[in-house]
């Protein structure tokens, strides 16, 4: 009877045993960090944007041209003859433009590969469906595992060469838009 306890032992144990070297990377006494393929990572999204431009032009030319005759000939008096060409031409113009913009949101993306630099490049996306209106945001760069924190989490102004696309439709979306009518109007004129 002991030796068949003791084998059922041996074989649950070699069962539910783990492969240790899977884990060896790993510190036993420091945060998990993402860093390798297929890993998950939090992106915290914190994007704000402000831009202004303005512009003036003045130009302006002139040019004027005379001719003039007068005189005699033998004591006959010629008549006057008097020519004046003018020309003036100005133009003033100005414009400006402003935009601001600010999102904020989290969502989780997946190393998508490891550069041989340490380099991850990461993809997500996020789909939000509320009444018919779909807001779909997808992201995509490269994050350094240095600026990726004990949270395994990274701010978005750290991904480098960031992809972020906010999408939406939707009825607010559709009426947000002119109707063809008004397209047709502002394409021929």
């Amino acid at each position: 009877m002991k030796k068949i306890i003791l084998y059922l032992f041996v074989i649950q144990a070699s069962i539910i045993a783990q492969n240790m070297s899977q884990n060896g990377f790993r510190s036993m006494f420091s945060d998990y960090k993402a860093v390798n393929l297929g890993d998950a990572i939090t992106i915290v999204v914190v994007e704000s944007s402000e831009a202004s431009n303005a512009a003036q032009k003045s130009t302006g030319r002139e040019s004027d041209l005379g001719f003039g005759f007068s005189g005699g000939l033998d004591g006959t008096a010629l008549p006057k003859i008097d020519m004046d060409v003018g020309s003036k031409n100005e133009f003033k113009g100005s414009g400006s433009s402003q935009t601001s913009g600010m999102v904020r949101t989290k969502l989780s993306a997946l190393i998508d590969s490891v550069l041989s630099n340490g380099l991850l490049r990461i993809k997500g996306s996020r789909k939000i469906v509320v009444n018919d209106e779909e807001q779909m945001i997808t992201i995509k760069g490269f994050v350094r595992t240095s600026d990726i924190s004990s949270e395994n989490t990274v701010f978005s102004y750290n991904i480098s060469e960031a992809e972020i696309i906010f999408q939406s439709e939707g009825q607010i979306r559709s009426v947000q838009d002119p109707g063809w009518l008004t397209k047709l109007f502002h394409w021929l004129f």
